[in-house]
């Protein structure tokens, strides 16, 4: 029976920035597999809130009695995204601002409509993209609540005279990308003293214990409200447009298929995920045990 949802935490980690993979091994170390003959193959990288979306599409799609299989952990984007261009994948839970920053890095902030049609116009022959849902993760900077106030932070574009002086904490790609430190840089002429790589879970704690004094966490991550930390607001859009939105290799989705999908789309919200992921990585309850009994409390199972 599904135990009641404690709304008090906002969610969980879960990042469309993600530290790539090692190794010659194209799914990364960590990495499961389940393929089982399966035509339709659900992958997610290796953060919490995919494995859990990618359990929850695997779940609705083979509820409506078609053949699924799974490539969990697979990690970041830099990884996973040649996988499902070349077939090997068909189902994948994206963001879709972040996936149309990652094929055209120039592309500006937008709403989910004209951040969809864009997608759809750069995405190569082959792959589409189906219904965006409601549920949107965002990245953001955030600060201990002693360094918001001692410093008189409360937006992105506060930063810009004591940055120098801070060390921001994010997974390594953060350092790179477009809605990253060039972003903030570009954006907000924001320039923090030394950038420091961090796992994902090693994040939160780097910034209570002081190891950053700014950190790149999402803003459904538990440990925002677990521990006060203020993330900064960003009034110019840098981080843009995040709804949680399938992508697919489209010969091998049919539409029964993008129905299931879409219908997933359609009931998960913000605060829905939030939730999910709370029980995930708070409660640490089983992902595809959360993700069956939400399907089942949504009609979709």
């Amino acid at each position: 029976m599904r135990r009641p949802i404690r709304s008090a935490l906002a969610g969980l980690a879960l990042l469309p920035v993600l530290a790539a993979c090692g190794g010659t091994d194209p799914y990364g170390e960590g990495a499961t597999r389940d393929d089982g003959g399966g035509k339709i193959v659900v992958g997610s990288a290796d953060f919490p809130e995919s494995t859990l979306l990618a359990h929850i599409y695997a779940q609705a799609l083979e509820a409506k009695g078609l053949d699924v299989g799974t490539q969990l952990n697979i990690g970041s984007r830099e990884v996973y995204y040649d996988q499902i261009a070349a077939g090997n994948l068909s189902v994948f839970p994206e963001y879709n601002g972040s996936i149309l920053t990652y094929l055209d890095p120039g592309a500006e902030a937008r709403g989910t409509e004209e951040t969809d049609a864009a997608v759809t116009e750069r995405l190569p022959e082959g792959l589409e993209i189906l219904d965006p849902s409601p549920a949107e993760n965002k990245d953001s900077v955030t600060v201990t609540e002693e360094t918001a106030r001692k410093e008189g932070l409360k937006t992105l574009a506060d930063l810009e005279k004591v940055a120098g002086n801070m060390t921001l904490g994010g997974p390594s790609e953060f350092e790179t990308r477009a809605q990253g430190v060039p972003g903030l840089e570009k954006t907000y002429g924001v320039t923090f003293g030394n950038f420091r790589a961090l796992d994902v879970s090693l994040l939160p704690q780097a910034l209570k214990d002081g190891d950053v004094q700014a950190a790149n966490l999402f803003t459904t991550d538990p440990a925002i409200v677990k521990n006060g930390f203020v993330p900064l607001e960003d009034p110019d859009g840098l981080f843009g447009t995040q709804n949680v939105t399938p992508l697919v290799y489209g010969d091998a989705v049919d539409e029964e298929a993008r129905a299931a999908l879409d219908a997933v789309s359609a009931e998960l919200t913000t605060e829905t995920l939030s939730e999910l992921n709370e029980r995930v990585s708070i409660d640490h309850e089983n992902a595809a045990d959360v993700a069956s009994d939400w399907l089942a409390s949504a009609g979709l199972a």
